[in-house]
């Protein structure tokens, strides 16, 4: 049932989907109330038409007046950041959904949009793709993807005592916008030659825009207590690197090296006087699949989405020009140093160059 226009408040409105988000709610014509923290940047919400309420996840007495009048929410609020301690992540992603729906709860909200990850589907098996139904592993080495996951259980646990609530889980978006930068890092890291080498490991790709417009469509026709994914293109490291290096010109990385390789590298750095550009916890993040079907947006919500390539294109595009003459000033090939060492690991056969 499409539901009729009012106030929104939406939380983590000045991150990169929180933002989309607040700009899909005033074109259908919403009141928005975004709340803020006193630090965070107002960069992604200049111009908007929007009240502000600044207010942390944990301050229920600031959540109580920001919720006040307001029909429904979208809770796109969280941490993304895969060196950030379990106890930090615990505190953002899990109390601070508990906190929030509590309160949304005790508001009479009329629905609950939460924004949840494929990090809380968990991962498929090499060369496969989970869907909503997958079981989440119960020894995953991924404390993001477990604070997602337990975020979600905290969402479910408020909807048992009477709050509609309806889950997206967004795949690795991509896009232009990323102030953070966020989950676009990944390309600023690649156009900038900071990627030596890569694990096996794979991710699904999705447009910013379209996970903000499967956000809507979750609050119009989502079933209560239900999940839907979000994601495009299944993507490994070594085709998105491939995809990359073919639309900017940027020399892919000459590395591809096996998790172990990569952790025991990471542990030798930690005990010299350099700091390693990449933590054990980005590494074992990256060594899974994340990859994902979303079959089911498509067919309950009517979720449409943009061609892969345009969204991998227009990230590229968009890096290109933030980064300046700091970018078109770089070579466009690897460091040589790089590509000896690919060289002679490829011969020794430990490795794959």
């Amino acid at each position: 049932m499409i539901r009729g226009v009012g106030r929104t408040l939406v939380t983590g409105a000045t991150g990169f989907v929180g933002s989309h988000v607040v700009r899909a709610l005033l074109e259908r014509g919403d009141d928005v109330r975004a709340t803020v923290r006193a630090s965070s940047s107002r960069d992604a919400l200049a111009g908007l038409d929007i009240e502000l309420a600044t207010a942390q996840l944990g301050d229920r007495a600031a959540l109580r007046r920001a919720l006040r009048g307001v029909d429904r929410v979208f809770h796109v609020a969280g941490t993304t950041n895969l060196r950030a301690a379990p106890a930090e992540l615990a505190r953002v992603n899990v109390e601070g959904t508990r906190t929030v729906l509590e309160e949304a709860l005790r508001a009479g909200v009329e629905r609950v949009v939460h924004t949840s990850s494929i990090g809380a589907v968990g991962p498929a098996r090499p060369g496969g793709a989970v869907d909503e139904r997958h079981i989440f592993p119960p020894h995953l080495d991924v404390p993001y993807a477990v604070s997602k996951h337990l975020a979600e259980t905290e969402a479910l646990r408020v909807a048992a005592r009477g709050l509609d609530v309806v889950i997206v889980c967004p795949a690795h978006v991509f896009g232009p916008g990323d102030l953070g930068p966020t989950s676009t890092g990944v390309v600023r890291r690649f156009l900038l030659r900071r990627i030596p080498a890569y694990v096996s490991g794979a991710i699904n790709v999705v447009d910013v825009a379209d996970v903000a417009a499967g956000h809507l469509l979750a609050d119009e026709r989502g079933v209560t207590g239900e999940r839907y994914i979000l994601g495009t293109r299944n993507y490994t490291w070594d085709r998105l690197f491939a995809e990359l290096a073919r639309i900017s010109g940027v020399e892919r990385p000459p590395l591809e090296i096996s998790r172990d390789v990569a952790l025991a590298a990471v542990a030798v750095t930690a005990r010299g006087p350099f700091t390693s550009p990449v933590t054990e916890e980005e590494i074992r993040g990256a060594s899974h699949w994340w990859t994902c079907r979303a079959g089911r947006a498509r067919r309950e919500l009517g979720w449409t989405t943009r061609p892969h390539e345009d969204t991998v294109e227009a990230t590229v595009r968009w890096w290109e020009e933030r980064l300046g003459e700091r970018y078109r000033r770089a070579p466009r090939s690897q460091p040589l140093v790089w590509k000896a060492f690919a060289a002679a690991a490829g011969a020794a056969g430990r490795l794959k160059p």
